[in-house]
């Protein structure tokens, strides 16, 4: 799922390379925190929200193939 999450990121980011991402996995949980740059948190959240929406639906059905919850956060470096 990081890599899934990272994969994304790097694409819509301008700095690909300070892309971070940390999963903290529970028994019935995934978090997963995604570090980007100051100046690409906007291009990760979208418009009104709807990248980060659409980032979150990926997450959610993969989290489900594995019979978690999942739970992105998206932070700034």
């Amino acid at each position: 799922m990081e890599d899934l999450v990272k994969f994304i990121a790097e694409a819509l980011v301008d700095h690909p390379e300070e892309v971070r991402v940390k999963s903290i996995e529970g028994t019935n949980s995934i978090i997963i925190e995604l570090r980007v740059a100051k100046d690409d948190v906007g291009k990760v959240i979208g418009k009104g929200g709807q990248t980060a929406k659409a980032i979150r639906k990926i997450l959610s059905a993969a989290a489900t193939k594995l019979k978690k919850k999942s739970l992105l956060q998206i932070l700034e470096e």
